[in-house]
């Protein structure tokens, strides 16, 4: 049996920012969740669409693990990854760093931890782990899944070998703060921005970034054509957006609140701009959500002809966002 002794935990909502809380707390770097988030450049769309899929998803980040990946080369933190194909290798590669001590992060599929409540498999979701016994492993999720929770060694290894979309093998990470602390916050932040904003401005092809939401705004009024059963897929859709770890609004929630931080911190016009277009942002996809599961639960296509015109607002406020956040300058 091994516990890390005075891991912290917060009510946290998205599943990444929520562990690497964790990590970065119990060495004495305390970041808000939107910090972390806005450090690691974490905002992003996406339409995503596929004839083997059921139904399309709108995404509002990065990929899983490179939000980790930016906010370590961000911070100038020391990142350890570790990823195997044998089960065996695996455990011994969480439980080294936690029998001396030190939370470790995983990447998983939650559809097998036992106290997840929405049974969907999902490879790309991060948990931090802390403990563990004969029986169970102690770990961190979000507070929408009751914060600090326990599932069997079984079902662990199960969502560890877990394999699909998004999924990675075994995965496993620390994270290092340098002995003087980490690189200056405010150094840090104006790259994060201007990195995110490109990102969000220049998107290689039109299912990302402001072309995707554009695209989203024509697409979204075909919803009701495109579900056998719009009674499921647009309630579900809508949940996506407000509350599978999204922070609500997308993940512009977040964005919004870190904006607000660097406003704080840096004397810019271009930052305040931002931010005040990113709060209009923020409750524009909140109304998209409702007016999807709206057209879900009376069957109105109207609703959704409505959440393609806000979606086409969408484009345009968070395109002129990034133009002001692109300006920054170190």
């Amino acid at each position: 049996m091994t516990t890390v002794e005075g891991i912290d935990v917060r009510g946290t909502q998205h599943c990444e920012t929520t562990a690497l809380g964790v990590l970065l707390r119990h060495q004495g770097l305390d970041l808000s969740e939107p910090m972390l988030f806005g450090l690691g450049s974490g905002l992003s769309f996406i339409y995503w669409d596929s004839k083997n899929m059921g139904f399309p998803f709108l995404g509002g980040r990065v990929k899983p693990f490179e939000l980790t990946r930016n906010l370590a080369a961000a911070l100038g933190l020391e990142l350890e990854v570790k990823e195997t194909g044998s089960p065996r290798r695996a455990w011994e590669n969480v439980r080294a760093p936690l029998d001396t001590g030190h939370p470790v992060g995983l990447q998983l599929d939650s559809y097998h931890l036992e106290y997840f409540s929405s049974k969907v498999h999902f490879g790309g979701h991060v948990v931090a782990l802390y403990g563990y016994d004969d029986r169970d492993a102690h770990l961190v999720d979000t507070d929408q899944q009751g914060g600090a929770v326990s599932t069997s060694l079984t079902s662990l290894a199960e969502a560890r070998a877990a394999r699909g979309p998004m999924s990675a093998r075994h995965r496993s990470f620390t994270l290092t703060v340098p002995s003087g602390g980490p690189l200056g916050l405010v150094d840090r932040i104006v790259p994060a921005i201007t990195a995110c904003a490109a990102a969000l401005l220049h998107p290689p092809i039109a299912n990302l970034g402001h072309r995707g939401i554009e695209k989203a705004g024509k697409l979204v009024p075909t919803w009701m054509r495109r579900t056998d059963d719009p009674r499921r897929d647009l309630p579900q859709a809508a949940l996506l957006m407000e509350k599978a770890g999204t922070g609500g609004a997308l993940f512009r929630n977040l964005y919004r609140d870190f904006l607000a931080e660097c406003v704080e911190l840096l004397d810019s016009g271009h930052v305040r701009a931002g931010h005040t277009l990113y709060t209009e942002a923020a409750a524009l996809w909140t109304d998209v959500a409702a007016l999807v599961e709206k057209a879900g639960a009376s069957g109105e296509e109207e609703c959704l002809r409505q959440a393609g015109t806000v979606l086409g607002e969408l484009s345009r406020v968070e395109r002129e966002a990034m133009r002001e956040l692109i300006r920054l300058e170190p």
